[in-house]
């Protein structure tokens, strides 16, 4: 529940949206109206309270379309979370968290758009890249000891001490970091660059939160250079995806399957939405994405589609907080 969460975050005195829970159609248009552009805000932000597979939030100037995810969203019975605009770029940071304990894994960005450009409807992550070299690393250690670490504490103190992944999503505003959302699961796809970084042994560190002595683990290993992963989805997705179609190149080095089955004559075909995600690795980010769009060059999907610029102006240093 993202109000539960505004709950806690409010509680552990975290920097984050301004926000408000809309639970009867009847109040909906006088909170869209303290909301959005009349409001001094760039754009609306509506967000499903409940679990919703990375597509239950739409952000946009348009006040029909925020009114009628808002309104489709009440029918189904579910609480609407209407918040303020964030400004900046975002950052997703991964911790394993045990009780008080929080070991962060590297900083990553995603790309929720489906279309080059931030274009088109949001998805579940279309590709991602790690590390951010233009997050300064005082900012870094800032988000894991005032956000992260106070959200753990609040946790403990609430009886109820977390023990496992805490991934929270952040805007990077002229104020400095503000909290998106908190997860408690790794999220595709950044996990697939933080992890293709990662030397230390990753069932080790999971071992270490799930038996109390994550304290004692120590500091992780990383190898040199970035991560790029691109994902590839099926014809229609973020809509409802083309499915059973055959995959060719997709056992290739670097693919890693997400929505995809194999039939009894061996074939691989496509089973959901986003169907691979292809990561490259390289010295730098601009080698990173030129690995992982060499192997994407390879694999063959009708009507399948995917972002070029994913990680692209990191590479060019258009990003910068």
């Amino acid at each position: 529940s993202k109000a539960s969460a505004k709950d806690v975050m409010a509680a552990a005195g975290l920097p984050t949206a301004a926000s408000e829970i809309v639970d009867s159609p009847a109040r909906l248009d006088a909170a869209l109206d303290r909301f959005g552009p009349p409001a001094g805000n760039p754009a609306w932000v509506v967000k499903d309270d409940a679990l919703a597979a990375g597509k239950g939030v739409v952000v946009t100037p348009d006040r029909d379309v925020a009114r009628a995810h808002a309104a489709g969203l009440l029918e189904a019975g579910h609480p609407v979370l209407l918040e303020s605009f964030l400004d900046g770029p975002e950052v997703s940071l991964f911790c394993v968290v045990d009780g008080p304990t929080v070991v962060p894994l590297l900083p990553a960005q995603d790309f929720k758009r489906v279309g080059d450009g931030d274009t088109g409807p949001n998805t579940g992550g279309m590709g991602a890249y790690a590390p951010l070299a233009w997050l300064p690393e005082e900012m870094y250690r800032q988000i894991v000891s005032r956000i992260v670490e106070p959200v753990a504490a609040e946790l403990v103190r609430r009886g109820c001490p977390f023990s496992g992944l805490l991934y929270v999503g952040l805007a990077i505003t002229a104020k400095g970091p503000a909290v998106v959302e908190f997860n408690c699961r790794f999220g595709d796809p950044e996990t697939q660059a933080v992890l293709a970084l990662l030397e230390s042994p990753l069932g080790q560190l999971l071992h270490a939160a799930s038996t109390g002595a994550l304290a004692d683990f120590g500091g992780l290993r990383w190898s040199e250079g970035a991560a790029v992963a691109v994902v590839l989805a099926a014809e229609n997705y973020p809509g409802r995806p083309r499915v059973g179609d055959v995959v060719v190149g997709a056992e290739a080095d670097g693919v890693l399957h997400a929505g995809t089955a194999r039939r009894d004559d061996g074939a691989i075909v496509s089973s959901g939405g986003r169907v691979l995600s292809v990561v490259g690795t390289g010295a730098d980010l601009s080698a990173a994405r030129a690995n992982a769009y060499e192997i994407l060059g390879s694999i063959r999907l009708p009507g399948s589609h995917f972002r070029t610029d994913i990680a692209l102006a990191a590479a060019e240093g258009k990003v910068s907080v």
